[in-house]
């Protein structure tokens, strides 16, 4: 039976178990997982936060993070400025970015989530408005949302992946994790 691990992954920690190639060692998964045998099933860079996946399937571990799949991520972005819907119109449709279009993504306005603080806090600039945004991608390059954030205007201040699939971080305080049943 396959293991799947829920894993909310704090703010400044790398999606890797070890960091051999740092001159000065980052937090990394082993200062939150105990576990051995099990790899992150994607990658979730280490200025973001939220839901990571963990299993011991490598096949399991392929429907989850290879873009053929399709499967669904939702991240909750606060963004720097105050976008209408039109501004918002672009990332709908897909945005290109220096490695090619990006397929449309689901977006639309929501009200500031209650999170967990984060050390450290982000900027403010009492000047410049931020709202937040509800954001569904179905591939996973490098940095993505971020990317098209910022390539329409609005550049991500927060980012929290809160659902991959039919999982969800709720629940979980940064660096908790729980086992799920495999599908």
């Amino acid at each position: 039976m396959a293991r799947l691990i829920l894993l909310n992954k704090p703010y400044g920690v790398l999606s890797q178990f070890t960091d051999a190639k740092s001159p000065s060692p980052r937090p990394t998964l082993s200062g939150l997982v105990d576990l051995t045998g099990v790899y992150p099933a994607g990658r979730l860079d280490r200025d973001s936060e939220g839901l990571l996946l963990l299993t011991d399937d490598g096949r399991l571990q392929a429907r989850i993070a290879d873009p053929r799949h399709k499967m669904e991520k939702t991240y909750l972005a606060q963004v720097e400025g105050d976008p209408s819907e039109a501004d918002l119109e672009p990332l709908r449709r897909g945005v290109t970015l220096n490695d090619g279009p990006t397929r449309p993504a689901s977006v639309r306005r929501i009200e500031a989530p209650e999170f967990w603080p984060r050390d450290p806090p982000i900027r403010v600039r009492q000047s410049i408005p931020d709202c937040w945004l509800e954001i569904t991608i179905s591939e996973g390059r490098n940095r993505q949302v971020r990317r098209m954030t910022a390539g329409v205007g609005l550049p991500t201040l927060r980012l929290v992946r809160w659902r991959i699939g039919p999982w969800a971080v709720e629940g979980l305080a940064p660096g908790e994790w729980r086992e799920v049943r495999a599908p």
